[in-house]
């Protein structure tokens, strides 16, 4: 069983993804913040420095792309290939309101006519392998099977699914009765995405789907992310290997960032997340105090202090 890290938009960047392999290797395969053309470019300054070779080095790195123009889509392919890569990953899953209303992500699901000829003209001309990661469908499971039918149409290098509609949002329970249909008697290699928090929830799937080709974990890898670890080793996250993992992130911010402020604006994002972990169940208090620091140097202090005794 392969597992992938999901690309979280304004979190998983070069930056992490580096700490998180150095400090908790296992991951397969690191999926991008999704990568935005347009007519006027291929790739953004800071797409392009977030996939460049030299910041993902020893990484195996995926990049995602999340546009409903095949000019786009290809323009941002040829790019990607010059920096020598061979596979891209086409967002089709994205639920934000700012996204869907302009028919990208999991939006393009409701136009399966524009969608397929989309699809068509990509595969007829993209020099790179594509996979895709969808949703099951915009309102209703169901969806999911027209779906299935369109992209067999397609040599698609991986499907991964979350199971979940994009009304669910990242809320509701995902419809794994669904995904089973789907996994059945599905041509393409499949690839399971959705609530993934603990070790047991990925032995579930992976003994109730045992061809499953890998499994995808997101904000549960962002939680705890030795998760991988657990799963492969039984080997659990510590107050030390967090720090170091920590520590790589918040220096890495330090000196890619102009100002304190940004550099805490992204600190404190993760800690929504970390603050979730089970190893921190008892330290509301310690977390609140590094939230409200305004400065570098004091935001340091409250993680010494938090993180003061090792287990």
């Amino acid at each position: 069983m392969q597992y992938y890290a999901a690309p979280m938009e304004g979190i998983t960047g070069y930056v992490y993804r580096n700490a998180q392999q150095t400090c908790f290797p296992g991951a397969d395969q690191y999926y991008t913040p999704f990568l935005t053309p347009n007519q006027n470019r291929a790739l953004g300054k800071r797409e392009k420095n977030d996939v460049l070779p030299e910041n993902n080095p020893n990484i195996s790195v995926i990049p995602q792309i999340l546009t409903n123009r095949a000019e786009h889509f290809l323009s941002a392919a040829y790019a990607l290939e010059d920096l020598g890569y061979t596979q891209v990953n086409l967002n089709l899953g994205c639920p934000s309101a700012t996204v869907v209303t302009k028919c990208k992500g999991a939006g393009f699901l409701a136009q399966p006519q524009r969608l397929f000829a989309f699809l068509e003209e990509i595969f007829a001309k993209c020099p790179l392998e594509i996979s895709l990661k969808t949703r099951l469908g915009m309102q209703q499971p169901d969806e999911v099977f027209a779906l299935k039918e369109m992209f067999m149409h397609f040599p698609v290098k991986e499907w991964i699914l979350h199971a979940r509609v994009r009304e669910d949002y990242y809320q509701n329970t995902p419809h794994i009765d669904v995904f089973e249909q789907v996994y059945r008697d599905c041509s393409i290699p499949l690839c399971y995405n959705g609530d993934i928090f603990r070790c047991e929830d990925a032995m579930h799937i992976a003994q109730r789907f045992p061809k499953l080709h890998g499994i995808m974990l997101g904000r549960g890898l962002l939680t705890n992310p030795a998760l991988i670890q657990e799963i492969q080793s039984g080997r659990h996250l510590t107050y030390s290997a967090f720090r170091s993992f920590h520590d790589k992130i918040c220096e890495g911010y330090i000196q890619i960032m102009s100002g304190e402020r940004n550099v805490l604006f992204k600190m404190k994002e993760l800690w929504f997340y970390w603050g979730q972990h089970p190893l921190f169940s008892e330290k509301a208090k310690q977390i609140k105090k590094i939230k409200k620091t305004n400065r570098v140097a004091d935001y340091i202090s409250a993680v010494d202090a938090l993180l003061s005794k090792d287990i």
